[in-house]
């Protein structure tokens, strides 16, 4: 069987994050899979609230046709906030996995309820209406802020990473809960360490997801192209967006 080529897509423009994510994906791909990190050219250096998600979701469609073109069998969303991931199971073929949904299925599977650590207290709400959209709204025993915005995790200062260890060990003591997960593709390489230091799962949705991306390929399940996942229906797309077509 051919190895598979994995894209992970950093749905902001940030080429710093992008490589932190990329590291994080080839530190857990099976030897012989291919990671293919990108991130858009234009839209957003960060992505912090709904109006970030929707100039992010044209990104994420724009990488998804180019990921297919260049031979990708399955492709990771990689932003909490799963931006656009409906719409890339669409164009897509393989497997699109977003990496809250993915965490939050990990934790799931290994604890009975779990935590989020995030970044800023408006993605604590957007977090929310994830657990509730995915259905595990009863497993998330709390959400915490280290009240930073995204790009802190790249300022090289390491006061959002020590914010970060700090609200895990707060939420093992105070939620009881059996896994965290951390709510921000840009923290990405901290689960590892975080796990062995807390004792408990810390769940990054970088690597579970392309874990879940190479299962899936491994079984031969794509995405279902019956229903609402069905390719888009043909039509002329104008302007700018022409290049979706």
């Amino acid at each position: 069987m051919q190895q598979p080529i994995i894209q992970v897509i950093n749905p902001n423009t940030s080429v710093a994050m992008t490589h932190t994510i990329g590291e994080a994906a080839r530190s857990v791909a099976a030897p012989g899979t291919k990671i293919l990190a990108v991130c858009p050219e234009q839209g957003v250096e960060s992505i912090e609230g709904h109006f970030d998600e929707a100039i992010a979701a044209i990104g994420v469609l724009e990488q998804i046709k180019r990921g297919k073109e260049q031979g990708a069998n399955g492709h990771v969303i990689a932003c909490f906030g799963d931006p656009g991931l409906l719409a890339a199971r669409e164009l897509a073929s393989g497997p699109v996995i977003g990496i809250a949904e993915a965490a939050m299925h990990m934790a799931t599977l290994v604890a009975t309820r779990f935590s989020i650590v995030t970044t800023l207290p408006r993605t604590v709400i957007i977090a929310r209406h994830l657990l509730r959209q995915y259905g595990f709204e009863h497993h998330c025993a709390a959400l915490h802020a280290i009240d930073l915005p995204v790009l802190a995790l790249e300022d090289g200062t390491g006061l959002a990473q020590q914010l970060v260890r700090e609200r895990c060990i707060q939420a093992k003591k105070e939620d009881n809960s059996g896994a965290i997960v951390l709510g921000c593709g840009g923290m990405a390489n901290l689960a590892k360490e975080l796990t062995e230091e807390i004792g408990i799962p810390v769940i990054d949705g970088v690597t579970a997801a392309v874990k879940m991306v190479e299962s899936l390929i491994a079984l031969g399940i794509g995405t279902s192209k019956f229903g609402d996942l069905a390719y888009p229906n043909p039509k002329p797309l104008s302007g700018s967006f022409a290049r979706l077509s």
